[in-house]
């Protein structure tokens, strides 16, 4: 079983601290076996909350033997089990809660054998238009506009993912600014621009031979994705000349 390091970001741990890690030793570490780790990934997962390293004074991550080894769970997880990371977060939570928790929907387990199909891979939640009317706290009325200008749209079987709540509840919000679903097409435009330089980015590993390969595919769009949000929302903070808490 792992466990999370004992200190959290504001211990004020000093570099001469014994048993501690710089990032760059923790690259050098994990690419033994996982070579294409980079140290944007493992601040990925550190933004994911999958780790949390230590921090010196003056701000430089510290990593224990114990994150470095929940790592390479993380990591193995990813590329054994063909697991997303909000699985593989689940996972871990219910471990330090002390439940006997088993891994979903397993993937290759030893050299040699063939992935799941992708009907045996995890697959987002869905909800059903009432659920996420309730959901949002709007009606049928305005869940039809903001579906005529793009910023929700249903899956084929007529349901939405899980994540178009999110969606539903952030535009909402910002209808009790006076933004209209009207003014948000141009956020919608800039989202699908930034999802389409993703998938460009990570199209020659879908369409690879190894199915090793293509199943890092999943965990680079992960990665890419998330650090383009924070990208976009540094850039608006920027603009604006605020600082979000």
């Amino acid at each position: 079983m792992l466990h999370t390091p004992s200190g959290g970001a504001g211990n004020g741990i000093t570099a001469a601290d014994s048993g501690l890690m710089s990032i760059g030793t923790v690259l050098n570490v994990l690419r033994e076996e996982f070579p294409e780790v980079t140290i944007s990934k493992i601040r990925f997962l550190e933004s994911e909350g999958l780790i949390e390293p230590q921090r010196t004074p003056s701000g430089y991550r510290k990593f224990s033997a114990a994150d470095v080894e929940r790592l390479g769970h993380v990591l193995r997880m990813q590329r054994d089990h063909y697991l997303p990371l909000k699985v593989i977060r689940e996972y871990f939570d219910a471990m330090e809660r002390g439940e006997e928790v088993r891994l979903p929907a397993l993937g290759r387990q030893r050299d040699g054998e063939a992935p799941p199909e992708s009907s045996e891979r995890p697959t987002a939640a869905r909800i059903g238009r009432a659920e996420l009317l309730a959901a949002a706290g709007i009606g049928e009325q305005e869940l039809a506009e903001w579906e005529s200008y793009g910023l929700i749209t249903p899956l084929s079987d007529g349901v939405y993912d899980a994540e178009t709540a999110t969606v539903a509840s952030l535009v909402a919000e910002l209808g009790r600014f006076g933004i209209e679903p009207r003014h948000l097409r141009v956020m919608k435009a800039a989202a699908d621009r930034e999802a389409g330089l993703v998938d460009q980015v990570v199209a020659p590993l879908k369409r690879h031979r190894n199915p090793q390969t293509r199943a890092h595919a999943e965990a680079r769009v992960q990665e890419l994705a998330g650090l383009t949000v924070k990208l976009h929302a540094a850039l608006v903070q920027t603009a604006l000349g605020v600082r979000l808490p």
